[in-house]
């Protein structure tokens, strides 16, 4: 396929064509309910840096290590996963996911039980394999389900309900979590307290609030085992067959050689990396501004609530414009108010802050569609590489950690400097946007 019909499947020619066909419906509504899933681990996690700095009374840089251990399972078995699937269908792998998912929550009742934050990052680091495993699976087979026209479309509006999840997940790190913690409500006046108390008294509040961490985990973990009981017994149709003799030296080959693709896998990295940052911090940012940590989570929601509300206007939107164009706009939008949250900073900032996620909203599903365009047999590989990419989740969060660590940076907040890092991703982003759209003309 080239580049001019790579275009046309993406531009409005595809306007009148039906997102999700009527025989699909129902494995759509199934498979799009894992973005949700997901979504939801992704978002309760995130405030649990916030949590743990204060709860295990460690560093923004050692605390930022949640996010190493959970993006990183992404990036060690998204490559697993997708040899899988060229071995056995998808559904087969979407179980194992579903299992690797449900076996890391679980594994937070013995990390409570012993109080060891490397046991709780080890818990996180298997629950995405889980999650790995299923969105190297569940990208792609919303991509097959249907016109190749329509597919990005279709991509983000399964990804639509990603956000859905991640408010459910927020939703519960500010109720049941962050405003719950004993250890929080010490340091609301900004000075560690609860790091002052006597041993014993820590080692009691420290108890109490570890089971408040690991509750949440639990019951997603039953919900999960539910989930894939019911995906069990559900007939997921494949436009694939099984490939016994694929070759994955040619198959990487083939990929590297892909322009269009090798940008998207960085443009990924870079993207994963801001949203990931943006996310975190927030809590951060708004607590050197005065605020709790459970108020701070709900700027987050409030971030979270503009996303999915973009999600939705960006896939109206690609009715009538290049995904490509689309995708460099909202980009440099991002790279507008990140100036505005270093620069200005205050509660304008903070605004700022959370309006970026409006501009966040398509970036993960337009990227990963624009990538995987024309890759047919390669498309388990291709999403693979893509998932891979969610590493930039964590490798950039202990930077950005450690320059909040620093507290001041030529007279600015460190806090607000660090966000110098997503202004950063927000400008490779509007790049490849922006050569893919030039290139598709």
């Amino acid at each position: 396929m080239n580049e001019e019909e790579q275009n046309q499947n993406t531009a409005p020619d595809s306007k009148n064509e039906k997102v999700v066909e009527k025989k699909y419906l129902i494995p759509f509504i199934l498979i799009t309910s894992l973005f949700a899933l997901w979504g939801f681990a992704n978002d309760i996690t995130n405030p649990m840096v916030s949590a743990f700095k204060t709860v295990m009374d460690i560093s923004n840089f050692e605390a930022s290590f949640v996010q190493f251990a959970f993006y990183g399972g992404y990036f060690t078995m998204a490559l697993p996963a997708a040899i899988l699937v060229k071995k056995y269908s998808y559904k087969s792998v979407i179980l194992i996911g579903m299992g690797l998912y449900a076996t890391g929550t679980l594994l937070f009742i013995p990390a409570a039980q012993f109080q060891m934050f490397g046991f709780f990052l080890a818990s996180y680091y298997i629950l995405t394999f889980g999650l790995a495993f299923l969105e190297t699976t569940a990208n792609p087979l919303i991509l097959s389900l249907g016109s190749k026209a329509t597919s990005t479309r279709r991509l983000n509006l399964a990804q639509a309900f990603n956000p859905i999840g991640s408010l459910t997940g927020m939703f519960v790190a500010q109720q049941f979590i962050l405003s719950k913690l004993e250890s929080a409500k010490l340091n609301t006046s900004g000075k560690s307290i609860f790091a002052s108390l006597p041993e014993a008294d820590q080692a009691l509040i420290r108890t109490h609030d570890l089971m408040v961490i690991r509750d949440p985990y639990v019951l997603l973990g039953l919900v999960v085992l539910i989930i894939g009981i019911v995906i069990a017994v559900t007939k997921i149709p494949s436009k694939r067959n099984k490939d016994e003799q694929f070759s994955l030296k040619d198959t990487i080959n083939r990929l590297l050689d892909n322009t269009t693709y090798s940008e998207g896998v960085i443009a990924q990295i870079f993207y994963v990396g801001a949203q990931i940052m943006c996310w975190t911090f927030i809590i951060q940012y708004a607590e050197n501004l005065g605020y709790s940590k459970a108020e701070a989570q709900f700027f987050n929601i409030i971030a979270m609530v503009l996303f999915l509300v973009g999600r939705f206007i960006a896939t109206f939107m690609m009715r009538y414009v290049s995904a490509t164009l689309l995708l460099s706009v909202f980009a440099f939008g991002g790279v507008a108010l990140m100036c505005v949250t270093i620069f200005i900073g205050g509660d304008i900032g903070l605004y700022a802050l959370i309006g970026t996620s409006l501009f966040m909203s398509l970036m993960f599903p337009t990227i990963y569609g624009i990538a995987l365009e024309g890759l047919d047999q390669d498309a388990e590989f291709g999403a693979a590489g893509l998932v891979m990419a969610i590493v930039g989740g964590a490798l950039m969060p202990p930077i950005q950690g450690a320059i909040v660590d620093l507290e001041t940076i030529l007279g600015y907040p460190s806090v607000n400097i660090s966000f110098v890092l997503p202004l950063l991703c927000f400008c490779m982003i509007s790049l490849f946007g922006y050569r893919r759209y030039i290139n598709s003309k």
